[in-house]
């Protein structure tokens, strides 16, 4: 892939600062991935994102696994509005690549790029990435009245064990709803301008929830930008809890490490764990957001004044606890069942719909699936184009179906039970995948 890395001598003049621009090839791009050196090629143009990476509002991390890569596609995938994004990398120009050298590094094929991006192309014009803004007030409309529910059936029938229940069970569905909210705001796939959708995130999951949006930009973009990659996806990072994958276990097994009893793993994940350890991540990054603070401590002052009355501090602290188990319980069960039974791998540098095609797979479509899941059965479409409003998901899912039938490659879908059921038959299969390694390799 080009001439061993050799930089050529400049042919022109960038449009910053009226320094020379320099071609290079891949070879060359591909050496600067370190922390402290970071180039990527965006539009076959080369920018030095080393010092910028630090200021990315999508978090550091993010951009930085690209280092070393064209990232036009997860550039595109990530910025509804490519133009506005335009001035903030024209600093950081330093070239583009020669043109002896392809558009695409590595193991992307140029074939299904051009024809994704043809796909792209067509949903703009289908008007695809336009929101419906009734859509989106009516599910915060149904949030806002069932914590409303919650907080009466309590004043109306007192704090029986059976209202208890049943408030516990109300504020667990509007939280969960909630949270399919947020991630809509946080993609930026309601508002044309950004700003509006920052506000808006940061009222939902810091209001509504008591979460904090920066925690998750942190963890959500390099999960989309990386979905299933060892070391670059933190929904793979299991803290030595579990296994994942085929490649996993089998290392640990050689390695003789074992945390846990992980041939055990999937009878234990049903104790929560997975939700231990979403929170841990929580508080590791609480210290890197204190700008949430306020928005989280609203929710809980809110919900102290609402329901300590009734319940007491300690009373209130457990049925908050409780709401917590059941909504984390939903939360995960939804996001793992698209994502852990699919291929967990380290780096395969592969273009965009190969690689989020390999990590995902749909549940199929019903108007209770779309509700429970905040249409995240719809992950692969999701995936392609996390800014596109949910509403508009099944319309474009025929469209990537073909496409991939056009190259051949799978596009998983399947019921609610069986996606459940993959969650568990996965673990069990990687448990199984490191005992054998474990003990005879």
């Amino acid at each position: 892939m080009g001439g061993g890395g050799q930089l050529t001598e400049p042919v022109e003049t960038s449009a910053c600062g009226g320094r020379a621009a320099s071609v290079y090839t891949w070879d060359e791009v591909q050496k600067h991935c370190h922390r402290n050196d970071q180039w990527l090629v965006i539009n076959r143009k080369v920018y030095n994102v080393t010092q910028w990476a630090k200021r990315h509002p999508g978090g550091l991390r993010v951009i930085s696994h690209y280092a070393g890569e064209d990232a036009t596609e997860a550039f595109l995938a990530f910025h509804p509005n490519p133009k506005l994004v335009q001035k903030f990398l024209k600093p950081l120009l330093i070239g583009e690549l020669a043109v002896t050298e392809p558009s695409q590094d590595r193991n992307k094929n140029a074939a299904v790029v051009e024809d994704f991006q043809a796909l792209r192309t067509r949903a703009e014009g289908l008007g695809l990435f336009q929101a419906q803004p009734l859509f989106f007030c009516l599910h915060l409309g149904h949030i806002l009245l069932l914590e409303l529910l919650a907080w009466m059936s309590v004043w109306l029938w007192g704090t029986g064990w059976r209202t208890t229940l049943l408030c516990s069970f109300i504020l667990a569905v509007a939280q969960a709803q909630a949270g399919w909210l947020q991630h809509d705001f946080g993609h930026l796939s309601v508002f044309k301008l950004s700003r509006w959708n920052h506000i808006f995130h940061k009222f939902i999951i810091g209001h509504l929830k008591g979460a904090s949006g920066n925690w998750w930009n942190h963890r959500h973009f390099q999960h989309h930008a990386k979905p299933n990659v060892f070391s670059k996806d933190p929904d793979v990072n299991m803290l030595h809890v579990f296994v994942v994958g085929d490649i996993q276990p089998v290392e640990y097994g050689i390695k003789k490490i074992k945390y846990m009893p992980y041939h055990h793993q999937h009878q234990y994940f049903f104790l929560g764990i997975f939700s231990l350890i979403h929170f841990l991540y929580f508080l590791r990054t609480c210290a890197l957001v204190v700008q949430d603070l306020a928005w989280s401590m609203s929710y809980y002052l809110r919900y102290f004044c609402c329901y300590a009355p009734f319940y007491g501090l300690l009373g209130s602290v457990a049925l908050i606890s409780f709401v917590r188990f059941l909504e984390s319980h939903w939360f995960v069960w939804v996001t793992q069942m698209n994502h852990l039974p699919m291929n967990i791998d380290h780096e395969k540098q592969q273009d965009w719909l190969s690689m989020q095609l390999s990590a995902t797979c749909n549940i199929e479509q019903s108007c209770f699936n779309d509700w429970f899941s905040g249409h995240l059965n719809f992950q692969i479409e999701h995936h392609l184009f996390p800014t596109m409003p949910r509403h508009n998901y099944q319309v474009l899912a025929p469209l990537v179906r073909a496409l991939c039938e056009k190259h051949s490659i799978p596009y998983q879908e399947k019921t609610l039970w069986r996606g459940v059921a993959d969650v568990v038959r996965s673990l069990k299969n990687s448990g199984d995948l490191w005992m054998d390694a474990y003990l005879h390799k």
